[in-house]
């Protein structure tokens, strides 16, 4: 799933999309109620894309668990947040059987959930496709390697141009005037001679 887009707020219910940056806070709007609040730098601000869960062996992309859900529900919504906590934990558990029952609370379970029936009651739950080599970039590549052999003989007439240059530095240094050497004395305006 892409999750890039949407925010969970500290101390506020819901999920939220990012609308402008402020001083000192952040506008934000909640995705149910379009309402647009305020939230400042002490709250906790999370992209739902840096969220993980805790597995045994490491952590899962919160977009992962989504997917998984998705699937297991074939787009349709997950069970109610406000579920026996032994009901949500047993379909966590076929969801994410790996996930670290000591460090995965019931409230997180309920958070998850919660997001995941927000998004999909708001048709916000969009696949993450991998991505295909498209033909116009296959047609850009070869385009670059028969470009390769026109670049070579412009990388070969760049390499001569510094060349003429200094023969023609030559050609002009040897026209000019002997430069005054040093050891001759100047003169002042009184006519005295003085040497430096």
């Amino acid at each position: 799933m892409i999750l890039k887009d949407y925010l969970s707020v500290s101390g506020q219910h819901g999920l939220f999309k990012f609308i402008a940056q402020g001083r000192n806070a952040m506008i934000v709007e909640n995705l149910e109620t379009g309402k647009r609040t305020t939230a400042f730098a002490s709250s906790k601000i999370s992209n739902l894309e840096d969220i993980s869960v805790y597995t045994g062996d490491g952590e899962v992309a919160l977009s992962a668990v989504f997917d998984k859900i998705y699937e297991k529900e074939n787009g349709g919504p997950a069970p109610d947040e406000k579920s026996d906590i032994n009901v949500l934990r047993e379909y966590f558990a076929l969801i994410l059987p790996e996930y670290d029952r000591e460090r995965v609370y019931a409230s997180d379970i309920k958070k998850i959930l919660m997001w995941y029936n927000t998004l999909q009651k708001l048709n916000l739950l969009v696949k993450e496709e991998p991505e295909k080599e498209k033909p116009e970039e296959k047609s850009e590549k070869k385009a670059e390697t028969t470009d390769t052999g026109a670049q070579d003989s412009q990388a070969e007439a760049e390499e001569t141009k510094p060349a003429a240059r200094q023969a023609k530095k030559k050609t002009a240094g040897d026209s000019e005037k002997p430069a005054k050497s040093k050891a001759e004395p100047k003169t002042k305006k009184s006519g005295k001679t003085e040497k430096k």
